[in-house]
């Protein structure tokens, strides 16, 4: 018995430590990204999926989020404000990349364009630092070719790899498209 009681209790500490942990997390993305998470054109991103059944807009914030834990963890000394803005705006492309008929040709090539798209988008709506820029134009490394030259780029990088397999293999599930 006493075994058992020690295990649920390790349990419920467990699920405590996680549940402060995604408090915390959460007010920093409100802290660094308020202005960014309120914008209609960004609430707009939950119409689009990303990977699997993924939505742009969860995925963003999950990459926020990743970032933000692999800085902690490997102690990497990141700027929590870029690291989470250029984290939300990585992918701030703003249309449906599945869908072939009503794209151009250049746009078909998604994976090599939407980092310059989303980095005019957010340009338009954001005030952005070299740091932030680098994050959105060099996350799709290698496909960028040039790599990432600022830590904080190269961990949203990760991240962003992280999430992108997680939620293709469907170990990261999304909620589907919403309707605005």
């Amino acid at each position: 018995m006493n075994i058992l009681k020690k295990h649920r209790q390790r349990r419920r500490e467990r699920i405590q430590e996680l549940y402060e942990r995604h408090k915390r997390i959460r007010a920093l993305l409100k802290e660094h990204g308020a202005d960014i998470l309120s914008s209609e054109n960004f609430k707009g991103t939950r119409r689009h999926i990303q990977h699997g059944n993924m939505t742009v807009h969860s995925h963003v914030i999950n990459v926020a989020r990743y970032s933000l834990l692999i800085n902690r963890k490997l102690r990497i000394g990141c700027n929590k404000h870029d690291l989470i803005r250029g984290a939300l705006l990585h992918d701030y492309f703003l249309y449906d990349w599945h869908d072939k008929e009503h794209l151009s040709e250049r746009k078909r090539l998604h994976g090599f364009w939407h980092p310059g798209i989303a980095l005019r988008n957010a340009e338009k709506e954001y005030e952005l630092n070299d740091v932030q820029r680098e994050i959105i134009r060099k996350h799709m490394w290698p496909l960028s070719v040039v790599p990432p030259t600022c830590r904080e780029a190269w961990v949203v990088t990760t991240a962003d790899k992280y999430c992108s397999l997680m939620e293709t293999i469907g170990l990261h599930k999304g909620h589907g498209a919403q309707a605005s």
